[in-house]
């Protein structure tokens, strides 16, 4: 319970003074969103009038008359500023998702206008994660993780421009989880959003060491397929020539210098590929 405790008061302390706006001049059935922990500001209106009302389910939360504000339910929690036509909610909670009504009234309070907006809380981002493994293949597979958001939605981008399918084995640029393919180089970033925050975070990636072979080896048989390059003993040029002898009962030790001489050590036996050039070695 207190990790969770704990969780919520983080969540909050990383809203706070997170602001969101939402235009909603001349439109009905608008929908807005606010962080929360944070304060979300309603653009009602360009010019004042007399009279108006603003009710949260049937229930009015503040009313304006004359260029004052008689009556404010939560005046920390509402307020209204005429020079701009604006409607603050602040220090918002779950709760505070609701159908919100602004009432238009004359100086004889006769109803000229009403419009809805649908007002939901969302809580923002807080951190990003990248995190990336080569696979058996050369293949890298990297997730990226959030932390805090509600419905997070995710974007891949490499070196500024939105991830390609050509550059994928699997997944997609709106996804959490992507393979690369062994190729793929370069600063990626995943970008994480939703109505009211936006994160990301970048990571310079490298190839996992695999190289792409296409060749025919020496008895024919074609090879081509991705290898990691340390280890790769395909389609390698022998430039070292080695050489067996048995002399009697005895095996030889070869001594190679270079591909064109051969040095064989038992029974006082030279080979050399080199006329009119005798070597000796002397017991």
């Amino acid at each position: 319970m207190e990790a969770v405790v704990g969780l919520v008061v983080m969540l909050l302390a990383v809203s706070h003074g997170v602001e969101t706006k939402c235009d909603v001049r001349q439109k009905d059935r608008a929908q807005c969103y606010g962080p929360l922990g944070g304060t979300v500001v309603l653009q009602l209106m360009n010019r004042v009038p007399e009279r108006f009302t603003i009710d949260k389910n049937s229930e009015h939360i503040l009313r304006w008359k004359n260029n004052k504000n008689f009556q404010n339910i939560i005046k920390d929690k509402y307020s209204f500023t005429s020079r701009d036509g604006t409607f603050r909610i602040n220090n918002l909670i779950r709760s505070d998702t609701d159908e919100y009504t602004l009432l238009i009234h004359n100086s004889n309070g006769v109803l000229l206008e009403v419009r809805t907006l649908q007002l939901s809380i969302q809580a923002p981002v807080s951190s990003v994660r990248l995190v990336s493994e080569c696979l058996s293949q050369g293949e890298m597979r990297v997730s990226c993780s959030s932390e805090g958001g509600d419905r997070p939605q995710y974007s891949w981008t490499l070196d500024g421009h939105t991830l390609t399918e050509d550059k994928l084995l699997s997944g997609n640029h709106e996804t959490d989880n992507i393979t690369l393919r062994q190729d793929v180089s370069g600063d990626l970033t995943c970008s994480v959003k939703n109505h009211v925050s936006h994160l990301q975070k970048q990571k310079s990636i490298s190839t996992c060491g695999f190289i792409f072979i296409n060749c025919t080896e020496s008895d024919e048989t074609r090879i081509s397929q991705w290898v990691f390059a340390a280890n790769n003993k395909l389609c390698v040029e022998q430039t070292t020539t080695h050489m067996d002898m048995t002399v009697g009962k005895k095996t030889a030790v070869t001594v190679s210098l270079k591909p064109s001489i051969s040095i064989t050590s038992s029974n006082q036996t030279v080979t050399s590929s080199f006329r009119d050039e005798p070597w000796f070695i002397r017991m």
